[in-house]
């Protein structure tokens, strides 16, 4: 009953008194009777006025009921179930094993990817074996490549002295001495040629002929010997020039080579680089073995945290998929309770004010406290939130999630989320 009827009945009897004649002596109540008359009015009123006294500081729903966050079980990886460890309805505690997979495949997985980072880390051992071989390696070949550059260009030098010497001292004298004995040759066989008229008128005897026609023989055969000298002469320095080219043929090939030798000292960049990335292999030959390792322990599924298992869906030798949930763990310790208010109700709800939740499972009341209000409507929140802007609108007061904890709940009494509740929050 409110306030404003308890007033109107007060106001209606005392004018019901007033409208009783005064000066009549049979109606006028007798003093005992008019005593308690008054007593029982204010009596009702004052009762009437603690009932609006008490509801004015309090607001109630019956749209309650409990909330946790229920945990679905899902596995990370594939496979066909060979082991299940708990029942429905049954408490387990956080990091308790609940499901087992088949981990044949996955182990396989693990061997597979131990063999291979055994392989990364002897293949980078050999190719940081190889940085240090292949420096020395090249440094020699470099320093002999410069050496043999070095030979040829020594007997370049010295064919092409021989072909100098060859083609312009060499030659130059043997010319020279093919044209003295020529010269001489010549005037031999003037002389002899002079000889011959004295010899027949017996001016000159036979002797002195004999020694002039001699002297003639001597400068030819002088002047063949000559020729042959020049002949030869030639054909050294064409050799000598033969020598001095293939001299320089082999410059080239040395010039070549040593250039290929320092080329080669790349290599050691080369293997460089390779060893590196054989460190790189090893850590990636790494990563995929800590990511076997890994899909290997998810075929054993634990308890993400306390509670009690429902809505287990799975039978042993089931294959199930990734993400799939297997059953749910409600954490029943770790409850609350959410009450819908109407909008109109909350102009003076604050977090921390005290609140009485009724349970209906228990029939009995226990005490809680205002957590939060929620940032928004229900409906606003909902799946399809109403559209205002279209249609014709009706004003409809919405509902407000509070969230209300539960303080010093007595031992024994279970809390089920989804279990219907009364609340009511004292805001004074």
């Amino acid at each position: 009953m409110t306030k404003e009827l308890e007033l109107e009945e007060v106001t209606t009897l005392a004018t019901v008194e007033d409208k009783k004649p005064e000066n009549s002596r049979t109606a006028r109540p007798k003093p005992r009777a008019a005593l308690l008359a008054i007593a029982g009015v204010v009596a009702v009123g004052a009762a009437a006025g603690g009932v609006y006294l008490h509801f004015a500081g309090e607001v109630s729903t019956d749209d309650a009921q409990v909330d946790a966050h229920n945990a679905p079980v899902a596995p990370k990886i594939s496979g066909n179930i060979s082991e299940i460890l708990v029942d429905d309805n049954q408490s387990v505690k956080a990091g308790q094993v609940l499901v087992r997979i088949d981990p044949r495949d996955y182990q396989a997985r693990v061997d597979q990817m131990t063999a291979a980072l055994a392989i990364a880390e002897s293949d980078s051992i050999g190719a940081k074996a190889n940085v240090p071989l292949t420096d020395h390696s090249t440094v020699s070949a470099v320093a002999s490549a410069e050496g043999q550059l070095a030979a040829a260009e020594a007997d370049y030098e010295k064919a092409k002295a021989d072909y100098d010497r060859a083609s312009t001292s060499e030659v130059a004298y043997a010319q020279a001495d093919v044209e003295s004995k020529r010269a001489t040759k010549d005037r031999a066989e003037s002389d002899l040629a002079r000889m011959e008229p004295l010899v027949s008128k017996e001016e000159i005897s036979k002797q002195q002929y004999d020694s002039f026609f001699a002297a003639a023989r001597v400068a030819e055969s002088d002047l063949a010997a000559s020729q042959d000298n020049l002949t030869n002469a030639r054909k050294k320095a064409d050799s000598s020039k033969a020598e001095m080219l293939t001299a320089s043929a082999h410059v080239d090939a040395a010039r070549a080579d040593l250039e290929q030798a320092k080329a080669n000292r790349q290599r050691v960049e080369i293997t460089s680089a390779q060893a590196n990335a054989s460190v790189a292999s090893i850590q990636q030959a790494r990563a995929n073995l800590e990511t076997a390792q890994l899909q290997l322990s998810y075929t054993t599924i634990v308890a993400p945290i306390d509670g009690m298992v429902t809505k287990k869906m799975i039978q042993v030798g089931q294959i199930v998929q990734l993400g799939q949930t297997l059953l749910t763990i409600v954490p029943v310790k770790e409850v609350w309770i959410t009450a819908n208010f109407k909008e109109t109700q909350l102009a003076d709800v604050r977090p921390g004010q005290p609140a009485e939740i009724k349970v209906d499972m228990y029939g009995r009341s226990f005490q809680g406290q205002v957590d939060s209000v929620a940032a928004a409507t229900g409906a606003d929140m909902s799946l399809l939130p109403p559209e205002n802007a279209t249609g014709n609108y009706v004003k409809v007061v919405e509902r407000i999630p509070v969230k209300i904890v539960l303080k010093n709940a007595p031992a024994g009494f279970v809390f089920r989320p989804g279990m219907n509740v009364t609340a009511n929050i004292l805001t004074n």
